[in-house]
């Protein structure tokens, strides 16, 4: 099978899964989806709860952050060196603006590694939470049109990937920033 059919294949499959109609309740809750994967949305809910809360969510909160950041830093590279385009469409145009590229998706990344994460941080009700979550954010970018089926499945698998290794140097992180933790 070679690109071009690979190509195809993937716009096949992101034709069946993008909405006919933005007129309906299912495409409401598509967009609700699709942006309750946005970076700003997590990290100041994520600075609220780092905020009022001492102990183990104040640790966990900082990991969350300091690795959504490090994530886009990581997407945006690939990104910007990979320069596929977005789907075309007229919805979500501040991310047509902002971030005209579309491969890997920087939502499916940080879903799918905010997921992976909370298995490793815990608690279990909310690492269950996410994992739940992560895929409705991930189809929902490609239901409302601003992705490809194979941006969300790239950037499923780099955010798994990314979650492990940061997993990994959360020790790391807490020992060189330990006012932050």
């Amino acid at each position: 099978m070679g690109l071009e059919n690979i190509i195809q294949l993937d716009k096949a499959i992101t034709g069946r899964i993008k909405a006919p109609s933005q007129n309906n309740i299912f495409w409401k809750t598509g967009a609700f989806f699709a942006h309750s994967g946005d970076s700003w949305f997590w990290l100041a809910g994520l600075f609220i709860v780092w905020l009022l809360t001492p102990g183990e969510w104040h640790r966990r909160t900082a990991v969350l952050a300091a690795s959504i950041i490090i994530q886009a830093v990581l997407v945006l590279s690939i990104k910007f060196s990979i320069k596929r385009s977005r789907p075309p469409g007229e919805w979500g145009a501040i991310y047509r603006n902002t971030d005209p590229h579309s491969f890997p998706s920087g939502h499916a990344t940080r879903a799918f590694m905010l997921a992976f994460m909370a298995w490793g941080l815990g608690p279990l009700w909310f690492a269950i939470l996410l994992a739940l979550w992560a895929p409705l954010v991930s189809l929902a970018r490609v239901y409302v049109g601003v992705h490809y089926f194979s941006d969300v499945l790239a950037g499923a698998l780099l955010g798994i990937l990314i979650g492990w290794g940061l997993l990994a140097l959360s020790p790391l992180m807490i020992s060189i920033f330990p006012w932050v933790f």
